[in-house]
């Protein structure tokens, strides 16, 4: 598979930030591409954010521990680390880059050598959600993290060391092998699942997109097949299906999942991203339950900053009320799959005001 070299990804760190200021003749205006400055409130909820996790990180890089069902596992730490990768400090010297480098050992070390399988979870359910967001995690430190600190000073074996580029290989390997495997073109809970549903396969979508955009080949063909499966389970209204029925609950998450895919993908110019797109501007100010919390700001914001920058704007503008209400004094968030999760997607969901993650490019 074909690797990008590591300059021209790291760039866009010290480009993001400069960017700020100056603005590109003929491009996109500078303050819709990289942000024009962060607010206060924001940095002080991801200050405290990124704090607590680095005080709760395990020895061995991850956050196991840290409560509620599925609250450990390669998936919540690759959220985490992109968490830290969002802050714009730099990642192989800034303040984070050690919690950094010992999350992404952790992905490595746990992801299954052989197959790329990074799995999580103790039932079927959330093993493939793992995979996806360990995936592209993968995705967004390829390039930006070097190669060569990623093991300094690791107690780890040399022949066990694994490369960012190896790991994300193999992770796109698992990714399209489970893909080919079902008639659906898309994915559910294991790489061996022969049904689907648009909530795994947006995780593992936008992992898969995420690695093609850091240099990795990932065919056009398994793309178009996976955004194929979206068009299938999107109705006229906008409307998302989980599994191709319309009768599972609100499709607010899963809409704004569809949104976000079909732009990373340059659908925008489909009849479905209008529709997705339209749906979710409509129902931006409907709540969601609590259960599902944390998942539906993640997508919602990139959805929203892909489809609509001033629905964005005033979206954003309330969610950070409704964080800096739910933060705790230590600075973590509470929630039913563990505080480290609840963190991490939070950081996330504002990730967008500093717009640092290559994949959070518009």
């Amino acid at each position: 598979m074909g690797i990008r070299r590591r300059g021209a990804r790291a760039m866009k760190w010290w480009f993001a930030s400069l960017s700020a200021c100056l603005s590109l003749a003929g491009a996109e205006p500078s303050a819709l591409r990289f942000g024009e400055g962060v607010p206060t409130s924001v940095q002080h909820i991801q200050e405290k954010a990124l704090r607590h996790l680095a005080r709760t990180q395990n020895a061995d890089g991850n956050w196991a521990g840290s409560g509620g069902s599925g609250s450990d596992g390669p998936g919540i730490t690759g959220i985490c680390v992109m968490a830290f990768l969002s802050s714009g400090e730099d990642p192989d010297y800034g303040p984070w880059a050690e919690n950094i480098r010992r999350g992404l050992r952790s992905i490595l070390l746990e992801q299954d050598p052989r197959s790329g399988y990074c799995k999580g979870g103790s039932s079927g359910h959330g093993t493939m959600y793992h995979h996806g967001f360990a995936q592209l995690a993968l995705a967004e430190a390829y390039g930006a993290v070097s190669e060569d600190l990623l093991w300094r000073d690791s107690e780890v074996p040399p022949d066990r060391q694994v490369t960012l580029a190896r790991g994300l290989e193999l992770a796109v390997q698992c990714s399209l092998g489970a893909q080919k495997r079902n008639p659906h073109k898309a994915w559910r809970y294991s790489p061996g699942a022969t049904d689907a549903d648009t909530t795994v396969s947006g995780t593992i979508l936008v992992g898969l997109l995420g690695a093609r955009n850091a240099g990795i080949a990932v065919p056009d063909q398994a793309i178009e097949g996976a955004l194929e499966y979206f068009r299938s389970c999107t109705s006229p209204d906008g409307q998302v299906s989980y599994t191709g029925s319309m009768s599972h609950g609100n499709s607010d998450i899963r809409s704004a999942i569809a949104t976000l895919v079909y732009a990373m993908a340059r659908r925008k110019e489909s009849v479905e991203y209008q529709q997705v797109a339209g749906y979710i501007r409509k129902r931006m100010d409907e709540s969601v339950s609590p259960s599902y919390y944390y998942y539906y700001i993640y997508y919602m914001a990139q959805a929203l900053f892909q489809s609509d920058y001033e629905a964005w704007q005033a979206w954003n503008l309330r969610i950070v009320g409704e964080l800096r209400a739910k933060q705790a004094p230590d600075g973590g968030f509470p929630g039913g799959h563990g505080r480290a999760y609840a963190t991490g997607m939070s950081v996330l969901a504002l990730a967008l005001n500093y717009r640092l993650l290559p994949v959070y490019e518009r």
